[in-house]
């Protein structure tokens, strides 16, 4: 655990490393969101094999993971399904109508100083921080 925050520095600088190759080599931001609902958007022929080639990398990244002989980390949920289900389809509403998400805004918007993504993040984390507050707490009395 004492390498913990050079795993995370490590982590940070790859996926800091990996949007500013996307945005050099290919003009575009890396947002999931955006990568994603560019593909329900029938986009060219061209445009479809980097999202699908993108979306592929996250994906054998983690197989790549195992492959390599790393322990998978355990994961531990205590939420139900419907819960999940409800909060996946509210993420990805939100993502749509603040024209981002997280990785989109967080690493790639804020990078280029846009105050659209600075305003997107920070509401990202107040909503955080409160939902934390109400479901360890029961409630905002």
């Amino acid at each position: 655990m004492e390498q913990a925050w050079l795993m995370g520095l490590l982590g940070g600088l790859m996926i800091g490393c990996a949007s500013a190759l996307m945005f050099a080599a290919n003009g575009r931001i890396t947002g999931i969101s955006g990568i994603l609902g560019g593909l329900m958007q029938s986009p060219s022929v061209g445009d479809r094999a980097w999202r699908w080639l993108f979306l592929a990398g996250l994906v054998f990244a983690g197989l790549l993971f195992v492959l390599l002989g790393r322990p998978i980390p355990e994961i531990s949920l205590s939420a139900s399904s419907p819960l999940l289900i409800a909060g996946g389809l509210l993420v990805g509403f939100g993502t749509r109508r603040g024209s981002g998400c997280t990785s989109g805004h967080g690493v790639c918007g804020m990078a280029r100083l846009s105050p659209r993504s600075f305003t997107a993040t920070f509401v990202f984390m107040l909503v955080a921080a409160l939902t934390v507050f109400v479901m360890r707490h029961g409630g905002l009395v």
